[in-house]
């Protein structure tokens, strides 16, 4: 059995961190290693589907193994190790919650047209005069609606980049343009898969995590939006912004009513008046259903003979509305809460990593050597900063450019006396934005497939990628908005 003079515990809002005296650095690091190697090599030799579709949950579990024969070699307990494994999986019971919520919200969206009235009004705004302002404006409203960078890219994405070349603008622009506003609404929506899961990380929740990352995401998408304004005056445009025949397709196919808002309205003011997440998102699908039944009874006819059928499909499985518009069909279309279950097996298995981790002391252990390298709590950010990115290049792939410098560094954050939403916005802002700045990241090379524009054309306009790191930095470097821990004992 371990030696307990070698462990210590300190207890800070009711997380553990243990540290074990008999573990080198280089121990510690063995299982880190390992993962990254084999995350790299599923990534450059394997496709992303070395063990199938579920390959990098497969390779965290793999991880937590190899943490485990290290924590036994140090003769830690094995019950040490799966005490701390399921109090990982019980603080995340709540997201996972969330997140189920989360499909269901999009489900119940798409089939009552609140997310088709989205992107009815945003297009609507369209002129040539301020197509980049107005692109990055559209691809925000509906990637906030969605919380898909992706699907957004894929569908209002594309028929931007048509509409905006017929115009005369360079591809790189409005491709830039796009990305900006698609990220920036991935960041912020609550149904983002991404916003949900760096909270998650860091221990924190969704909410208190979207408003203190609108601190530095809002200044950075307003400076956006003056350099494409300032952009946008000084080239040359030709032609008409021409979405009629998106603009008719929708209308033939939904109900479109400005009474559809009613229901995001709602979930907003829920979310700024701090009601609990699964009570307000829990309230959005409820409304969007019943809205379905009064403005989309044709939609419910279409998807099933019964219209109840139609609603318990769209919150739990894939619901698929077809136009006669190819753009707009990958748009109408949600995976309910079975959309979820990837990211949600993905943060078990990160919290299974964790947990052995956490157990045989490892992450006290790599955190502790972090505090000691960076002597400031900008030393900090910049580190994690500096991880994001470096796991967005090696790993291609954000949501581990996510989990793992959250799981490494939240007991970091803890021991600085710093909230756990300083470490879930910094995720954010470096991890989820900057993935689709490198060509050979799954985030990078969809998106310049999808958009037809490659990520060297359109690197230097995604503006709000490549400035959120660069923002939240200097709060930090200013300590502007750092919030403090409070620290209990037991």
């Amino acid at each position: 059995m371990q030696d307990q003079n070698n462990i210590s515990e300190t207890v800070i809002q009711e997380q553990r961190i243990i540290d074990n005296k008999e573990l080198s650095i280089w121990e510690a690091l063995i299982p880190v290693v390992i993962l990254m190697f084999m995350l790299a090599y599923n990534i450059f030799f394997a496709g992303g589907e070395l063990l199938g579709t579920y390959s990098n949950q497969y390779i965290l579990l793999m991880g937590g193994v190899v943490a485990s024969v290290v924590g036994f070699l140090n003769k830690v307990p094995l019950s040490l190790m799966l005490t701390e494994i399921w109090e990982n999986i019980k603080s995340v019971f709540v997201p996972i919650m969330i997140l189920f919520l989360v499909g269901a919200l999009a489900g119940t969206w798409l089939v009552s047209g609140i997310i088709p009235a989205m992107v009815y009004y945003g297009l609507e705004v369209l002129n040539p005069s301020i197509f980049l302002p107005a692109s990055v404006i559209i691809a925000a409203m509906i990637s906030i609606a969605t919380g898909s960078s992706w699907t957004t890219s894929a569908t209002v994405g594309i028929a931007l980049i048509g509409i905006g070349s017929a115009l005369g603008i360079p591809t790189g622009m409005i491709a830039g343009a796009v990305i900006s506003g698609a990220y920036f609404g991935d960041k912020m929506s609550p149904l983002s898969d991404t916003t949900n899961l760096a909270p998650a990380m860091a221990g924190t929740d969704l909410f208190t995590h979207i408003r203190y990352m609108a601190l530095t995401t809002t200044p950075t998408f307003i400076i956006t939006l003056i350099v494409f304004s300032i952009i946008s005056l000084n080239i040359d445009t030709t032609g008409d912004a021409d979405v009629s025949g998106l603009l008719h397709t929708i209308s033939n196919t939904f109900h479109i009513t400005p009474y559809l808002f009613i229901v995001p309205l709602v979930v907003v003011a829920l979310i700024l008046t701090k009601t609990k997440p699964l009570i307000a998102l829990g309230i959005g699908v409820v409304l969007a259903a019943i809205f379905a039944f009064i403005f989309q009874p044709d939609i419910l006819g279409r998807l099933s003979s019964s219209p109840i059928k139609s609603i318990i499909n769209a919150v739990f499985v894939d619901t698929e509305i077809t136009t006669d518009n190819d753009k707009l069909n990958e748009l109408f279309s949600a995976g309910g809460m079975k959309g979820m279950l990837w990211t949600i097996f993905l943060i078990v298995c990160a919290m299974v990593f964790g947990g052995v981790m956490d157990g045989i002391g490892a992450l006290a252990r790599i955190t502790k050597t972090l505090l000691k390298m960076a002597t400031s709590v900008f030393g900090l950010f910049f580190s994690t900063v500096m991880s994001c990115l470096g796991l967005n290049a090696i790993a291609s792939d954000q949501y581990l450019a996510i989990v793992i410098p959250g799981k490494m560094f939240k007991k970091a954050f803890e021991d600085r006396g710093l909230a756990p939403e300083n470490l879930s916005r910094s995720l954010e802002d470096s991890g989820t934005v900057t993935s689709v700045l490198i060509p050979w990241n799954t985030c990078g090379a969809y998106q310049s497939s999808v958009l037809g524009v490659g990520v060297s054309e359109y690197f230097v306009y995604a503006i709000f990628n490549w400035l959120s790191p660069i923002t939240t930095l200097i709060f930090a470097a200013f300590h502007i908005k750092i919030k403090q821990l409070v620290k209990t004992t037991k």
